[in-house]
């Protein structure tokens, strides 16, 4: 499953999305993250042992909505599975991440002995409106 043509600048733009996981007891977590899209996988990254990571690691399923930062009323929602979760080019990819949101060349929260992660996620399901 692809994400709709018509939708595609979400990923262009600083859309923030806000990514939910489920915590231990089945209970809803949600984290704003940056996003990204390869043409086939949502990918989105973030440091080894947060919430989200250690949720991810215990149940893959999550969901994302996306909306646009300049129409409020127009959003994607994603649900779906962690495929990969990786730590190659995760420096990089935050790095390419912080250029698209910040206008910077390098993330500039870097905080040493952090082991940045790249989370892949399958499409399941997309609603839009």
């Amino acid at each position: 499953m692809r994400i709709p043509e018509e939708f595609l600048d979400l990923f262009h733009k600083k859309a923030f999305a806000h990514l939910a996981t489920l915590m231990p007891d089945g209970s809803p977590q949600v984290t704003p993250v940056w996003i990204d899209y390869d043409g086939e996988y949502v990918l989105f990254n973030s440091t080894l042992g947060r919430q989200k990571d250690r949720n991810i690691r215990r149940d893959n399923r999550i969901a994302i909505c996306i909306q646009d930062p300049d129409n409020p009323y127009r959003y994607l929602q994603i649900r779906g599975k962690v495929i990969q979760i990786t730590e190659s080019n995760a420096d990089e990819h935050i790095d390419k991440l912080a250029q698209k949101y910040l206008g910077v060349d390098k993330f500039p929260n870097r905080r040493a002995g952090d082991a940045r992660l790249i989370y892949k996620m399958k499409i399941e399901h997309i609603q839009n409106r």
